[in-house]
């Protein structure tokens, strides 16, 4: 009688003592091969993205699609990139595109990066609306965070001190916006900080020196408006056409040649008009 080989570990002659048997742990067997491992993606890089950003991306992501598991860790554009080029990630999120350097680094490795861009990250400097002030240059907004400029009159504005309202240390925007705005100079000594944006808001409308920062939306709540940056006014138009200064595209880099499919579903999503909807909820600036 012929031998019947389900596995290389698993061979009998179907006699009729072994049928019910062969049969169960046939079915078994077929079970146990169609369980396929639940796929996953690894996002790492940008600080700006990863502190609120991703999280509610993915989020929202998994609640239509709650077998895939998501990675997540940030560290700065840099590590991102360089863990994709070393294959430890599915998408690197950058707040800045790939460098020469970095591209040059990837193809030596056989990688080309396919960049997807998901939208802006942008800071409005705002003042209490009663102030006379509409438009400062770069140099006098550095000048008037760092300290250097203590009192208003020295920027057009009354005789009285400056009161700066910033986001706390550990959040991105701290650093973000001493990157763009105040060429990593050090914030003034007397600083009021914050956690979010609101109070910001709230606290510079309630103070007629006050200055600080937001997002765009939050700039039209009453008690405050948005200063002009050398004759540019925060806009998303402006944004998107890189031309308001304090703002950074953000990107989502893949292995073009090496993708996965969950990886490109989840950017889908990104760049859908729901996920982009989520991208304008944060105050980020959706994509062009």
């Amino acid at each position: 009688m012929k031998t019947t080989c389900l596995t290389k570990w698993l061979c009998f002659k179907p006699t009729d003592s072994l049928k019910g048997f062969g049969l169960i742990l046939l079915s078994a067997v077929i079970a146990g091969c169609s369980q396929a491992k639940p796929e996953k993606i690894v996002i790492l890089g940008s600080n700006t993205i990863g502190e609120e950003l991703a999280p509610l991306l993915v989020a929202e992501y998994r609640k239509e699609h709650p077998a895939i598991a998501v990675e997540m860790e940030f560290k700065g554009t840099s590590y991102g990139m360089g863990a994709l080029m070393v294959s430890r990630c599915d998408i690197a999120a950058a707040s800045r595109e790939a460098t020469t350097n970095e591209i040059t680094l990837a193809k030596a490795r056989g990688i080309e990066f396919d960049d997807h861009i998901i939208g802006a990250y942008d800071v409005t400097v705002i003042v209490n609306a009663g102030s006379p002030l509409t438009d400062l240059t770069k140099e006098q907004v550095r000048n008037l965070f760092t300290g250097a400029t203590a009192n208003w009159k020295d920027v057009g504005g009354p005789d009285a001190p400056v009161n700066l309202y910033i986001r706390h240390p550990i959040s991105g925007t701290h650093l973000g916006f001493r990157e763009l705005a105040m060429e990593n100079k050090p914030y003034a000594i007397n600083v009021k900080t914050f956690t979010n944006y609101t109070e910001i808001v709230q606290s510079v409308a309630q103070d007629p020196h006050g200055i600080g920062y937001s997002t765009i939306p939050l700039a039209s709540k009453p008690g405050v408006k948005a200063i002009s940056i050398g004759g540019v006014a925060p806009t998303v138009e402006a944004v998107n056409k890189g031309l308001y200064p304090y703002a950074r595209v953000l990107r989502l880099y893949t292995d073009k040649l090496n993708s996965t499919p969950a990886a490109r579903a989840f950017i889908d999503f990104v760049e859908s008009e729901r996920g982009q909807a989520l991208v304008n909820q944060l105050g980020f600036a959706p994509r062009p």
